[in-house]
């Protein structure tokens, strides 16, 4: 017996089910104006580190934290919410 292949969207949609796209589409939703610098933010702290980003910013380390997750959410949830449409 062979397995049936996947529903056609089945594999975004399951993708959706995550905290990380809740997260993305909760802050886009909520703050549309902001999701392009928090973004950038992200980004600055993957390339310099998160100490590093902390330190220079003069920032705790939780919140730098918060910053690049916050940053890979909003990144994931576009990513698969234009993927979808």
């Amino acid at each position: 017996m062979t397995a049936e292949p996947p529903e056609p969207g089945a594999f975004l949609e399951s993708l959706t089910d995550s905290s990380l796209y809740s997260i993305g589409a909760y802050f886009t939703d909520r703050h549309p104006d902001l999701v392009d610098d928090v973004v950038a933010q992200a980004q600055a702290i993957e390339d310099e580190g998160l100490e590093r980003y902390a330190v220079r910013e003069e920032i705790e380390l939780e919140r730098a934290f918060q910053t690049l997750m916050t940053g890979l959410a909003v990144r994931y949830y576009k990513a698969v919410a234009g993927g979808a449409g």
